[in-house]
């Protein structure tokens, strides 16, 4: 066996072909054990390989392989699980990290519900469990489906693995006849050292945390595996219900209790935010005595009716949060820092460590945020970390918490080395050579290059395809930089070409590594799959600045149809005129975003760039709520004054329901106001323009129970 060379003394050369043996080498390993069910190397040699591997990249960051294995994640899903998709989605938790983000949920909570800071408000609070995510179906009390959370839509059926677990009922009684019940997979602590002594003693694959082994023990395909596994199911929640389980949050466990679920005995009814706070320190002091793995504490309002009201963000509930565990923290070398270049210009600073595991996970970059934060100040040129600089040699601390993306905590100036030079931050785009300039009032330098630049080329093309976009099987990042860099795909509207030009006989691209007859003709199909995109989607993929994904649905629920959206940018195109009040006027978006969209839209080579997209397109008409016996389907409606029996966000929520649109301003579009107590200059206006005004109760009676 040949030697390996220590990666601090490998050339160039050297360290491209040690990247391409350790990626060969690693890809082979993963289909031994995920597709294949039989390990080739030990968990010591897979790691060491994975860590050499980091460390190459870390040290020669360019010479990064497309497939590479610090990218992937096990192999290629196994054909075997069909997909389940959730009627009712299956949404992440917002986190809260300290005290003081405990105290803004809370403040938030009442102030969307309308209540003072000292009416009472309970909450539950309860561990938030290390393991897999679960939904299972029930039917007149039987169990006929169970499903992973995948994607939050759509999840993999693992129905007959999910029957194998004792802690999970084959059948209910006196349930619901339709009882969705959530909750999480999970292996105790001595389980999981039992499962990894069996799997040792007879040279099986032994788990690196008893959540890895949760999650591979219930994807297994044969379910009588997943049988041999010690697994566990709490319940803590729910999706589709025929009928409601009880009136509050405990009372709804207690019920799935009552049915036959395990719950969490440490689940508790917290009246306001001390009881949180102090049953959170509770639970923390308990943690490594519980026998099984948690990284922090979930709240949730108790009152279901008040959970209704409060409803959900595009990912999150706004009733419930996540409070985490303090961040794991450790200290490594700053090898190099490297500027990445956005979508939009900014230039990003990354930190290029020594590999390190922090929280379990191996961390070799770390955001650096921006040239203040390098320099030890924030945006106000106030100290942080007392003012210590970053250099490129450091020894750092390196903090991660939950899913946030590391970050440098801390420098040792002790360990600096002598001949540590402060960064210089580029004024040149490192892509382009584009000059980087920094607007006043920002944080960010952005380059200047616009489509001439690569980097925001290919970034805005990756934002394209992204799943919130367009999301075109076949067709992730990794295809899009093989694509542009091949001269094949320069802006989104070459993607719903390149059959056309490229693919005549499936040549071209069926030739390419990677590429065979089937793949290419998968692509050229899923391309084709969507060329009718709804309009929210699209105007989210455009990528335009400070436009995000709710945004973009607001924005086509508003204006109903791509062709009244383009006659209204086109009207508002010099922020002046009926089109640029109007669009200023939607509750929700304000001039920075208004500016942004009319910018984008304005400039010639942008706005041909957009028109030679929906050119192949058809555009769907944004989704409508059901608005049958709505007696504001349409309408314009403007809130002004205050509310005394809604607050103006669930004001806002139940007209937008009703297919009204919500204005900020009165104009000669306005249908209706509804004016409260203190009503000014809004009112004053609607009367000038004879727009019909109501006030609360007129409002309230107006919309009944429609």
């Amino acid at each position: 066996m040949t030697r390996e060379i220590e990666v601090d003394q490998l050339t160039r050369d050297q360290a491209a072909q040690e990247l391409a043996r350790l990626a060969r080498l690693l890809m082979q390993a993963n289909t031994a054990y995920h597709q294949d069910d039989a390990p080739e190397i030990s968990d010591a040699e897979y790691d060491r390989l994975k860590a050499r591997n980091l460390a190459i990249e870390a040290r020669f960051p360019d010479l990064k392989r497309d497939d590479s294995p610090s990218e992937q994640v096990g192999a290629a899903p196994a054909e075997g699980f069909g997909k389940i998709t959730h009627t009712v989605r299956m949404m992440s938790l917002g986190n809260a990290f300290d005290a003081e983000d405990v105290a803004e949920f809370d403040r938030a909570i009442r102030k969307y519900l309308g209540l003072g800071t000292d009416a009472p408000l309970a909450y539950t609070a309860e561990p938030k469990i290390d393991g897999l995510s679960l939904s299972l179906r029930y039917e007149k009390g039987r169990l006929v489906s169970a499903a992973t959370r995948g994607d939050g839509a759509v999840g993999e059926n693992v129905t007959e693995n999910a029957r194998t677990i004792d802690d999970i009922p084959h059948s209910l009684t006196g349930a619901p006849d339709v009882l969705e019940v959530r909750g999480e997979v999970y292996m105790s602590h001595a389980d999981f050292e039992a499962l990894n002594a069996r799997q040792a003693e007879r040279g099986g694959k032994t788990f690196a945390n008893p959540r890895n082994a949760a999650a591979g023990s219930l994807r297994q395909l044969d379910p009588e595996i997943t049988r041999a596994r010690p697994l566990r199911f709490f319940a803590y929640s729910w999706g589709e219900l025929s009928e409601p389980l009880a009136d509050t949050q405990m009372g709804a466990i207690a019920r799935l209790s009552a049915l036959g679920f395990s719950t969490n005995p440490l689940t508790e009814r917290c009246d306001g935010l001390d009881d949180l706070l102090a049953h959170y320190a509770q639970i923390e002091q308990q943690r490594a005595t519980l026998g099984y793995d948690i990284d922090g504490v979930v709240y949730k309002v108790d009152d279901l009716s008040y959970q209704g009201r409060l409803g959900f963000r595009s990912t999150t509930p706004r009733w419930a949060i996540a409070h985490k565990f303090p961040a794991e923290l450790a200290w490594t070398r700053l090898e190099a820092i490297d500027i990445q270049v956005g979508r939009t210009g900014a230039l990003s600073p990354v930190a290029r460590l020594t590999p390190v595991t922090v929280g379990g996970v191996v961390v070799s970059n770390a955001t650096l945020h921006n040239e203040d934060y390098i320099a030890g100040r924030d945006a106000k040129g106030r100290e942080i970390r007392d003012g210590k600089d970053i250099r490129v040699g450091d020894w750092v601390q390196v903090y991660r918490a939950g899913d946030v993306i590391p970050k440098i905590a801390d420098v040792d100036l002790s360990k600096r080395p002598d001949d540590a030079q402060p960064y210089d931050f580029p004024t040149e785009c490192p892509e382009c050579g584009s000059d980087a300039i920094r607007e006043e009032g920002d944080a960010v330098r952005r380059c200047t290059g616009g489509l001439i630049c690569p980097a925001q080329a290919v970034e805005k093309l990756k934002h394209f395809v992204s799943r919130a976009a367009f999301d075109i099987e076949g067709l992730g990042a990794k295809q899009v930089e093989q694509f542009y860099r091949d001269g094949w795909i320069k802006e989104p509207a070459d993607i719903f070409t390149l059959e056309e030009r490229y693919g005549t006989g499936l040549q071209q691209l069926k030739n390419r590594e990677g590429w065979g007859e089937k793949s290419a003709t998968n692509l050229f199909r899923a391309i084709d799959d969507k060329r009718r995109i709804p309009f929210g989607r699209l105007l989210f993929a455009l990528g335009i600045r400070h436009v995000g994904e709710q945004a973009s649905n607001l924005l086509a629920r508003f204006y109903g149809s791509w062709d009244e959206f383009i006659k209204a940018m086109d009207g508002a195109k010099d922020c002046a005129g009926p089109e640029w009040e109007r669009l200023l006027g939607i509750d929700g978006v304000g001039e920075v975003m208004a500016r942004a969209l009319v910018t984008a839209f304005a400039q010639e080579h942008e706005r041909k760039s957009i028109d030679r997209l929906t050119a192949h397109l058809t555009v769907e008409e944004a989704t409508q709520p059901d608005t049958s016996g709505s007696p504001v389907a349409g309408k314009t409606v403007v809130f002004t004054g205050t509310l005394e029996k809604m607050t103006r966000a669930e004001a806002k929520a139940r007209a937008e329901a009703l297919g009204a649109k919500v204005s900020g301003s009165v104009s000669a579009k306005t249908d209706l106001l509804v004016a409260g107590p203190g009503a000014g200059s809004k009112a004053k206006k609607a009367a000038e323009l004879g727009v019909d005004t109501i006030d609360e109760d007129g409002w309230l009676a107006l919309i009944g129970d429609a």
